[in-house]
């Protein structure tokens, strides 16, 4: 390599951030791919001559050397609140009432934009240069994830200004194109993984993976940029100017990544409540074909001073509203209800659909939930129905049309007996479900139970999903827990698509998942009434499994959250035999497990506390809600009771709220439950 220096070096690199930025954020190319290939490898030559030379933002060096030990939490600048939601042309005429009020005058200007499906992030840039990249988290405090952010490609490392500022905080969406997701979830499905539910969950996952290399295998993970959260510099004076200010520093925008695709409305100005419907119409109308995921548009007073003048409600900014598009529907018809039977032998009517695609993903499967849904509902074989997504998730019938229902179908019934066994079946006396009582003889039930164990949720065995337990169950490898640890190469190898690596890997998991934790080891067996709140608190309070076999339903009663159903179930577990047979063989075939010690804040007020979660939170999800009190040391509960501690109440809390106040139990609103933890 011929000598070079310093500065042609940066001119190298200034002209491989120059290609980057044409190529992934204006889709403009002027070079072929080879060209830029070879760009990148002179680059990669200097560097390797000369490393003093290399910087953070080298285009080379979007990965990290090694995985996170973890994410750091990082406390935002500027609190990033949610935004109060509208349904209805009537809720956008109260706001935009309201504004008119507060502002003093009949003449507003709104910016209208698309509301991603996607995960929040704020990323900053000092003198052009970026420096870190933050979740959202609760809106207070989120995780540090710039390792992770920089190695998207949608992602300037420096800004393309000649007039940058000194520092930008910029606001934005992490997602996960539609094209992308699918793409991703067929190579999940190949491995035998969990699919994502939808684009936001794998766009979250992906991004909260400890290892950059794995997150920038997921090449497609992207980013835009609305909004400003800090500027050293006069901030331009309008929300759609924002917009223009932040593409001009070749950040990518909505309008930006959207000029591939044709000709999108991303952007409007709006002056009526009537100009706001018109919008939204027509992005609702586009949905369908757009590239990624939104769930409505976002309409924002366009006069910057005013939104800060506003102020914040201490939950939302005042001079903002996010009008939520209704669930995405498609009409398709029933080719058969099929029955499942699940680990506990609950039978399961599924609807085997005609294949429609809904909210950028091909269905052909929804569930009916149970018999008396179907009664009540009266869905039938052959009928032509409308589904919709649940949270634009799972698929659900919401509808039947009658009017074309031919004379060749027939209202479902619950089968008298079970299709994978054929026991009779029994009406649970307590639930809507139907069951299968036939425990350890239902093949069915077997296969489910033995799936649930090696899943995420139990023993998080990798590589033996769903179709690989099948395979192994019906060669007669499997037919109980411990045989899973009995497997060898000569029996892994009898399975399709098996070679020499697919072994290794698998036998590693095995291995691997050997040792585990007592609550998980609870949660993998299945036990019914048990799930992981209730796994975790009887390993924190029994500490080992001997002594949790030994207790009677009155001992148990008396573990913190246990109810009667609940010990009745575990004891009549326990002292079944062929069970205690079972856990002596995965101790002797190597199952080990230890209680984690956890250590809380017992001056917490949540601390041995019982919380009944709500309606829902604009900050966070249920799930992390409930992960978020627990980490406190409190239990959550379902059903208030003169038991419970706290009920913490969300947007559309529903009668438990009512029952709360009924009891007099402690009542906690959003913002001073954002406080507490």
């Amino acid at each position: 390599m011929k000598t070079v220096t310093l500065q042609q070096y940066e001119a190298l690199c200034d002209e491989v951030w120059h290609h980057n930025r044409l190529y992934f954020q204006e889709s403009k190319p002027e070079i072929s791919d080879d060209a830029y290939d070879e760009l990148v490898r002179r680059l990669e030559a200097i560097e390797e001559a000369h490393p003093e030379w290399i910087s953070d933002t080298s285009p080379t060096r979007r990965l990290g050397e090694r995985p996170l030990e973890g994410f750091k939490e990082v406390e935002h600048s500027q609190v990033m609140l949610s935004l109060e939601k509208a349904f209805s042309q009537d809720e956008l005429q109260d706001f935009h009432k309201r504004m008119q009020k507060l502002l003093e005058t009949s003449s507003i200007t709104y910016c209208g934009e698309l509301k991603f499906d996607g995960l929040a992030i704020s990323v900053k840039y000092e003198k052009g240069r970026f420096v870190q990249a933050v979740t959202r988290g609760d809106g207070r405090v989120g995780s540090d994830v710039t390792q992770n952010l920089k190695t998207l490609k949608t992602l300037p490392l420096r800004l393309n200004s000649t007039d940058v500022p000194d520092v930008l905080e910029v606001r934005g969406e992490v997602f996960l194109p539609k094209a992308a997701f699918e793409k991703m979830n067929q190579e999940r499905a190949e491995q035998d993984l969990p699919l994502w539910a939808n684009p936001r969950n794998a766009a979250a996952g992906s991004l909260k993976l400890l290892d950059p290399k794995e997150v920038a295998k997921r090449a497609d993970l992207s980013v835009v940029f609305y909004g400003i959260a800090g500027l050293s510099k006069e901030l331009p004076k309008s929300q759609y100017e924002v917009h223009q200010f932040l593409a001009s520093l070749g950040l990518m925008t909505p309008e930006t990544f959207l000029k591939p695709y044709g000709n999108f409305i991303s952007i409007a100005k709006l002056h009526s409540v009537q100009d706001i419907m018109d919008y939204a119409d027509r992005v609702a109308r586009e949905r369908s074909e757009l590239p990624f995921a939104i769930d409505g548009v976002v309409i924002k007073l366009d006069n910057l001073t005013a939104f800060e003048m506003l102020g914040t409600t201490g939950k939302h900014p005042r001079g903002a509203v996010a009008y939520k598009f209704s669930a995405e529907q498609a009409w398709t018809y029933v080719n058969d209800i099929v029955v499942q039977v699940g680990r506990t032998g609950v039978l399961t009517p599924v609807a085997e659909l005609e294949p429609v695609q809904l909210a950028g993903s091909c269905i052909s499967r929804a569930t009916l939930h149970n018999f008396d849904e179907v009664e009540r509902k009266d869905i039938r074989p052959k009928d032509y129905v409308c589904i919709e997504k649940g949270g634009d998730v799972i698929p659900k019938v919401v509808a039947v049309d009658r009017h074309k229902r031919s004379g060749h179908t027939h209202a479902v019934k619950a089968p008298e007996h079970c299709p994978s066994c054929h026991t009779p079946v029994v009406k649970d006396p307590h639930e809507v479900a139907w069951r299968c009582p036939n425990v350890k003889g239902c093949p069915e039930q077997i296969l489910r139970k033995l799936i649930h164990f090696a899943s995420k949720a139990g023993l998080e065995i990798e590589h033996l999903g769903d179709k690989v337990m099948e395979q192994l169950v019906q060669k007669g490898f499997v037919k109980r827990f411990s045989d899973i640890f009995r497997l060898d190469s000569a029996m892994l190898s009898q399975l399709d698509g098996f070679k020499d690596k697919s072994i290794k890997n698998l036998l590693a998991s095995i291995e691997k998942a050997k040792k585990t934790t007592f609550a998980r080891l609870i949660m993998a067996l299945g036990i019914r009434y048990v799930g992981k709140q209730m796994a975790d608190e009887l390993a924190r309070t029994t500490k080992s499994l001997e002594k949790l076999m030994a207790m009677s339903v009155d001992e148990l009663l008396e573990v913190p959250g246990i109810g009667e159903k609940v010990a009745h179930s575990l004891v009549e577990y326990c002292s079944d035999e062929e069970n205690r047979q079972e856990l002596l063989a995965l101790e002797c075939l190597g199952v080990t497990c230890k209680v984690e010690e956890v250590h809380y804040d017992t001056s917490h007020p949540f601390y041995n506390k019982t919380i009944v979660l709500t309606g829902t939170l604009s900050s966070m999800g249920r799930g992390e809600a409930t992960a978020r009190v627990q980490a406190k040391g409190a239990r959550t509960a379902d059903t208030v009771s003169k038991k419970v501690d706290f009920v913490i109440v969300g947007d559309d809390p529903g009668s438990k709220l009512e029952k709360a106040k009924k009891l007099g139990v402690r009542i906690v609103y959003e913002p001073d439950f954002l406080e507490m933890i």
